[in-house]
């Protein structure tokens, strides 16, 4: 008798002008895992194309119900659309320029599969960070399916 286990999880590298400033885990929410097993049905639903930061004021831990951030401040389209698939990974990258999610500090993010709302595949928390209006930041988020 053959016994597998599949398991999805993510790891988040935040990049605040060029300097790696955070590595994080997230939790695949159960929108995430619903979506990924329907992408190995007959109709699979629509990739996962953007990325969101939010600024809550009260940092709530990720939960497996979570459909959307806290409080959603920027959303920005990831590239390539869908992210890049190698091995057992896909790597999505997404640029919140200078001008875009600025003050408050920024606290979450999401990957999703609309501009705006769309189903939410995974979500992470973590410490405060101050984004200044010159400042950019980029957030390269890989998922792993093991």
């Amino acid at each position: 008798m053959f016994s597998e286990t599949l398991k999805v999880t993510g790891d988040v590298f935040i990049y605040k002008d060029g300097v790696l400033i955070r590595e994080i885990k997230n939790l695949v929410v159960a929108t995430g895992k619903n979506f990924i097993a329907g992408r190995l049905g007959t109709s699979p639903p629509s990739q996962m194309t953007h990325m969101a930061i939010g600024a809550p004021s009260t940092v709530l831990a990720p939960l497996p119900s979570d459909v959307a951030l806290t409080t959603e401040i920027a959303r920005v389209a990831v590239s390539p659309a869908g992210g890049t698939s190698l091995n057992n990974t896909v790597t999505y990258v997404a640029t919140f320029p200078a001008g875009v999610g600025t003050n408050p500090a920024i606290a979450e993010a999401g990957i999703f599969s609309a501009s705006s709302s769309g189903t939410m595949l995974c979500r992470t928390t973590f410490a405060s960070i101050n984004k200044a209006v010159g400042e950019s930041v980029v957030i390269v988020w890989v998922i792993t399916i093991s």
